[in-house]
């Protein structure tokens, strides 16, 4: 038989198609795949990104954990810091208001007669000088509600002794107030009288050497002359009287009116020292076998020398009381206490 040129070339190709088949399919297949490599390549890089970023982030956590720890540890360490100051400021202002307290005191000389209590400490003391004699409250105040003015019986108008005020409203100490004075119809206290903060008879602007003086709403003495009431009401008056002259404002001693500064006379007098303690002091006069009384100078001169920074005048003469732990301590120039418009009673 003979071969046809053409079936030499056929049967050895159509013998190796399936395998030209395969390959060809292989070519095809990877001419797809080239392109899918790219994105899963892409997915990689990403993700290592963010595993980066991750560990980045685990980082600075970690920085940040230990800077708030090491900003925690420095807060305590200053607030530690700040609580030690705080004591020793604390231990130096007491053993400051201690060398006060031991000059006052020695100043004044061995109290006859003392009391406290959580709202407030009372040291009482003889005053004996050439010519006149009395005594001294000194006052350290912790709870401002302690200190109240009392209109006679409560009412204005009426007339209460200083005994009577005491007695009526338990209170531990208490002195005669401001000046008063008959209106016709009924007497009245002068000037501004405040009395849990309320003014008893409205305001009335300072005239002539009428004063103002009471304890604020903190407990510190206020006073002077105050001519409108906006002046005198942003000091926050709880309790006060009035009456004159002024005697010592800022530690200086003012002038005393030609009319008082001669004239000896019992005494009331209220002030403050430099640490805020206050003062109360009753002179007897009147009475030559006794005590003559004292005039405003000579008292101005006693007040600067035991170191008192503010010292008003109140109601003196026949009104002049003094009342600690029950018992009337002076003298009342008229025999017996005389009933006043109003008193200034500490409490127990």
């Amino acid at each position: 038989m003979k071969w046809k040129p053409y079936l030499i070339i056929i049967i050895p190709i159509f013998l190796l198609g399936p395998f030209i088949g395969s390959g060809l399919a292989i070519m095809g297949l990877d001419g797809y795949t080239n392109p899918m490599s790219l994105p899963v390549q892409e997915v990689s890089r990403n993700i290592e990104h963010l595993e980066n970023s991750i560990s980045i982030l685990h980082q600075n956590a970690v920085t940040v954990s230990e800077s708030a720890a090491e900003l925690e540890k420095e807060y305590r360490e200053q607030e530690q810091t700040l609580e030690e100051l705080a004591s020793i400021s604390h231990s130096h202002k007491e053993m400051s208001d201690q060398i006060y307290e031991d000059r006052i005191v020695a100043m004044l000389g061995p109290p006859i007669d003392s009391y406290s209590s959580a709202r407030v400490n009372i040291k009482v003391f003889k005053l004996d000088e050439m010519g006149y004699r009395g005594y001294i409250a000194k006052v350290k105040l912790f709870d401002p509600s302690a200190v109240k003015v009392v209109l006679g019986q409560d009412q204005l108008g009426s007339l209460e002794t200083t005994s009577s005020a005491v007695t009526r409203t338990g209170a531990i100490l208490g002195v005669n107030g401001g000046g008063f004075f008959n209106s016709g119809s009924q007497i009245l206290p002068i000037g501004n009288t405040v009395v849990d903060g309320e003014f008893v008879t409205g305001f009335h602007p300072s005239n002539g050497d009428t004063f103002f003086t009471g304890i604020s709403q903190n407990g510190n003495l206020i006073g002077g002359k105050f001519y409108d009431k906006d002046s005198l009401t942003r000091l926050n008056p709880q309790q006060g009287v009035s009456f004159l002259p002024i005697l010592i404002k800022g530690g200086k001693p003012q002038v005393v009116p030609k009319e008082w500064q001669t004239t000896k006379q019992p005494r009331t007098i209220i002030g403050e020292y430099a640490n805020g303690d206050f003062i109360l002091i009753v002179v007897d006069g009147r009475q030559s076998d006794w005590s003559s009384g004292v005039t405003l100078e000579r008292l101005q001169n006693k007040l600067a020398e035991l170191g008192v920074k503010e010292g008003y005048n109140l109601d003196g003469g026949g009104s002049s009381t003094m009342v600690f732990n029950g018992q009337v301590l002076n003298r009342p120039s008229d025999g017996k206490q005389r009933a006043v418009a109003n008193n200034i009673v500490i409490l127990p």
